[in-house]
């Protein structure tokens, strides 16, 4: 088993970042960068637990829908592995039936080569561009500061 990551690397969390610039009103439900306690007892070889994966959530109406993510980030050279409705993709095996315990039908799995770490460049380059503004609202801070009262 790797070290456990106390923070997610800059491409994985870059992912949700543009993710949330690109569609504000996409749900986040299954959305995930650093694995809880269980997710290291079932799965102890994960890119989770070195901060090398994301898991964005399957929203169509308006969100990503990572049926169109799993077919165009397999021309993504920073892509390790996919996972996304019960296949599993790489660029050396291609697809094949993935036999985890989670199909992963509420979520797309992104693992990041470890090489590819701080490449932070579109990972949704055919949803185009956000607005400034969005992408202002996507890099604040989680939850927002409190105002002072003065």
């Amino acid at each position: 088993m790797s070290a456990i990551a106390k923070r997610a690397c800059p491409a994985a969390i870059a992912v949700l970042r543009q993710a949330t610039a690109l569609r504000p009103k996409r749900m986040k439900a299954s959305d995930g960068l650093l694995p809880s306690k269980a997710h290291i007892t079932q799965s102890p070889n994960s890119d989770h637990n070195t901060g090398f994966a994301v898991d964005v959530t399957h929203d169509p109406d308006n969100g990503i829908n990572c049926h169109e993510a799993y077919a165009h980030m397999k021309s993504d050279s920073r892509v390790k592995y996919l996972i996304f409705k019960g296949q599993i993709w790489s660029a050396e095996k291609g697809d094949k039936e993935y036999t985890g315990s989670n199909k992963h039908n509420k979520h797309i799995h992104i693992s990041i080569k470890d090489t590819c770490g701080n490449d932070t460049k579109p990972w949704f380059p055919w949803l185009g561009e956000p607005t400034v503004v969005n992408k202002v609202k996507a890099n604040l801070p989680k939850p927002l500061p409190k105002k002072e009262n003065k």
